[in-house]
């Protein structure tokens, strides 16, 4: 009944999709050149042979997925990769680091006219989801067809898990497609076993197993050279207020330390023009990257408002300070910073990488504050003592060393799935 009834509000509910869509493309957020892959239509071929279809819902479920998917092109070489995503900072991501010969695709919206064109097209052999998109349509028709499927890294809050149990008759079926479910957590776990979902493993979360951001190397060396013996440290992925938390602990900073620079990385670089204006009233010394401003000895604002450098960032910086939690955003991956000798830095709101901020926070890996009044006093004491700084930026590097195993024990969870396929 919930699948009938899902199927008919996406069909009738079409122009209101359009208009949704629409307004996305006005904004920035839909890719106007490949917008009609967003409603099923291939904008390349399908290759001649077997292909196993990845699915990552943006940026963040992109980028773990690349170990996954490097390891996939290794053992099994005669099988083609598609991947889709939704968004269009993932597939810049992904044109920059996906592997040779593996194809990007935006994922179609979730009705079933597109479904079904996507799938009429691309014939997928197998499918990997990647955390928590849970389609509806999509999977009906995924089981209609028989395509066998694995959900890797699988995540549901107890928001999300409340909601499909009020209808865990329809939730058993759709999740009967995945043959197997690995799952981050053991919380994880026991949300998709109550909804039916089986078999079900908690391995770790394949975020651990990313390599390392990259960045280019010439800028590295330039940006090193500029920024020498200067006292700096990095807010990454910032979000609306944040900017403001950032700049007032750099005001409340700069009488002890007058050369300091704060390195401000958006989080959605087409904020740029409002986060300047927002600068504008402080009478700061502001340059701006996308703006190809350099930075100076008298400048002491940093706005790297440009797309898939963070990881250039990460490398110049000593103390890092993680965006999204410090506003009820949730937080973003502390594990990207890890391999970069940074003390990291987050805030209170961490839901969406909670089991990872509290792994990193008990193994002294990294701080976790209460609110921005505290960011003040916790980057003075890292530039001040740089013991606890050193000390906080091994153990974090440490902690992810040790769990980067876990591409392997995903690996062998999903061979007996793919070895019936694939060879």
């Amino acid at each position: 009944m919930y699948s009938l009834l899902y199927r008919f509000l996406t069909d009738l509910g079409s122009p209101v999709i359009h208009l949704y869509l629409w307004r996305r493309k006005l904004k920035g957020r839909e890719d106007t050149a490949r917008f009609a892959e967003r409603l099923g239509i291939a904008s390349q071929p399908r290759p001649t042979g077997h292909l196993i279809w990845c699915h990552a819902a943006s940026v963040g479920e992109a980028a773990s997925l690349l170990a996954l998917i490097e390891k996939l092109c290794t053992n099994y070489p005669s099988t083609h990769i598609l991947l889709t995503t939704g968004t269009v900072a993932s597939a810049r991501l992904m044109a920059e680091r996906l592997p040779p010969g593996v194809i990007h695709q935006y994922v179609p919206v979730d009705r079933m006219e597109y479904v079904v064109r996507f799938l009429n097209h691309w014939k997928p052999d197998f499918a990997l989801w990647i955390e928590s998109e849970l389609w509806p349509n999509m999977l009906a028709a995924m089981r209609h067809r028989l395509i066998p499927a694995a959900l890797v890294n699988g995540r549901m809050s107890e928001k999300s898990f409340r909601n499909w149990y009020r209808a865990r008759g329809w939730g058993r079926k759709l999740l009967s497609i995945f043959v197997v479910c690995l799952t981050q957590t053991e919380e994880d776990r026991s949300h998709f076993v109550a909804l039916g979902a089986k078999p079900v493993k908690s391995l770790g979360n394949l975020k651990y197993a990313a390599s390392p951001l990259p960045c280019d190397e010439q800028e590295l060396s330039q940006l090193r050279q500029t920024l020498a013996q200067r006292p700096l440290w990095l807010m990454a992925s910032t979000h609306r207020g944040e900017e403001k938390i950032a700049l007032e602990t750099h005001q409340k900073l700069r009488a002890k330390y007058p050369t300091l620079l704060t390195i401000i990385v958006p989080r959605h670089a087409v904020r740029g023009d409002e986060i300047a204006q927002e600068f504008a009233a402080s009478r700061l010394n502001v340059s701006r990257r996308s703006k190809h401003e350099a930075i100076t000895p008298v400048t002491e604002i940093y706005l790297a408002d440009t797309m898939g450098e963070l990881g250039l960032f990460y490398r110049v910086s000593s103390i890092a300070c993680i965006g999204g939690s410090f506003v009820n955003v949730g937080g973003h991956n502390p594990i990207e910073a890890a391999p970069f000798d940074c003390a990291i830095i987050f805030g209170p709101y961490m839901r969406n990488f909670s089991e990872i901020a509290g792994e990193f926070t008990r193994e002294q890996a990294a701080i976790q504050l209460q609110n921005g009044n505290e960011l003040v006093f916790t980057i003075e004491r890292l530039l001040t003592n740089s013991g606890e700084r050193i000390r906080a930026a091994q153990n974090a590097r440490m902690l992810a060393d040790q769990k980067r195993h876990i591409l392997d024990q995903i690996m062998d969870a999903l061979r007996p799935a793919l070895g019936k396929h694939f060879t």
